[in-house]
This record gives structure tokens, sequence and C-alpha cells, in this order.
């Protein structure tokens, strides 16, 4: 029998635009290690985190003006906080008035929070799928748990006015755009994937359709 490709979704109907970042690098993403959900575990940004956090400020200040009429929304990690304050000072916004909300986060990992990525792939195998998705852990979230959370957050703010800045991570990113954008399911994990886009990055998603704001250079 032949498998057949999901069904796209419709674009999720919101008030205002969402401008979606992935916070820079941090000491435990430049020697390998994994962050997950887990608050306590502060991975300070490295000089080269610091430096994509600016260009996404310079970058929303040149778009946007000085103080635009933004909503700020964060994960509560250190890793996103850190970023968004940076961000906040180009556009002269109060980092203070910063909404966090767990529902942001990033996918929870269990016991594999914290560890190496190369020890743990000597144990399990690969633990990235072919596209850059993690693997879960096998006590950890699900990623359709993920997607559920998500998906209460979006509900929760489809009717503010305004537009939103909103600072998260890499794998809950790209659900929290994929269900925005109404993408199939993906097939290996069985929720929508947008496409990855590297630490530093910042989209625009208004009406259905992302547009890329900053992307670094490799």
């Amino acid at each position: 029998m032949t498998a057949h490709p999901a069904p796209p979704r419709r674009p999720v109907a919101r008030k205002g635009r969402d401008y979606i970042a992935r916070h820079g690098e941090t000491v435990f993403n430049r020697i390998g290690r994994i962050q997950g959900d887990r608050v306590e575990l502060h991975t300070p940004l490295t000089r080269k985190g610091f430096a994509q956090a600016e260009a996404i400020g310079e970058s929303l200040r040149e778009r946007l003006g000085e103080a635009p009429a933004l909503t700020l929304w964060s994960s509560p990690t250190g890793r996103a906080l850190q970023t968004l304050s940076v961000i906040a000072e180009h556009l002269n916004l109060d980092w203070h008035g910063t909404r966090q909300d767990l529902r942001l986060i990033e996918l929870g990992f269990g016991s594999w929070g914290g560890q190496d990525f190369a020890a743990l792939a000597t144990i399990h195998g690969s633990i990235v799928h072919p596209h850059g998705m993690a693997v879960g852990a096998p006590d950890g979230e699900t990623y359709a748990q993920m997607a559920a959370r998500l998906s209460a957050w979006v509900a929760d703010t489809a009717d503010h006015d305004g537009d939103r800045l909103i600072l998260m991570h890499g794998l809950s990113s790209r659900v929290l755009r994929g269900l925005m954008l109404g993408l199939a399911d993906d097939p290996l994990c069985g929720v929508p994937v947008a496409e990855r886009l590297p630490q530093g990055s910042i989209v625009m998603i208004e009406g259905g359709r992302e547009t890329l704001i900053h992307r670094p250079a490799p």
C-alpha cells in the first residue's frame, strides 16, 4: 500500500505580525551539548552568540525604527532572554516587560539534558534526523506534546492586537512556524516542521506567509 504525504493545514489566522527569532550561539552549542528545556541549566551566549543578537537587533531597527510597537515574548531560558536583552536595547524597548512563557521552551530531553551529542550517539546511534530535527530522548517530551503546548500558545495569543517579537529555540521555533504556516505533518516528527534556520536568524510571519528578516552568514 502506497503511503501518501500528509495534507497541509490552513495557516493560522492571527492579528498582527509575528517576528520569531532563534537565540544566539551558547557555550553548550559550541561544545556540542544538549540544552533542551532545563531552565536551571543556564548556558550563556558566546561572543559569536552576542554578535548574532546584535545583528538581529540592527536588522529589526533598520526595518521597524526606534521603539516599535512590539510585545516581547520569550522562552524563560537564560539564552533566549540574554539574546532578547541585546535586541531590545537596539530597539529601545523595555526588556523587563518581556512575557516569559514556558510553552515557548525547547523540546524536553529528559535524562539527555546536558549530555554530549557525540557520546549519546555512540550509545543510541544518530540522535539527529537528516533534516536537522533531533530524535527525542526515551524519557523526554514527544514532538506531539511540544506541538500541543505551542498550539495552545498560538490560540491564546491569536487575538492580541499589535505585533510580537518571540525569542525561542531551534526545534521549538521550527514547529511553531510550521503550525503558523499551516504546513503538513513532517513524516519523521509527526508534526509540522518549517525550514531549518541557523542560530541568530529571525523571520516574520504575517497572514500565513513567512519572510526571512535576517540570516547570519555561515
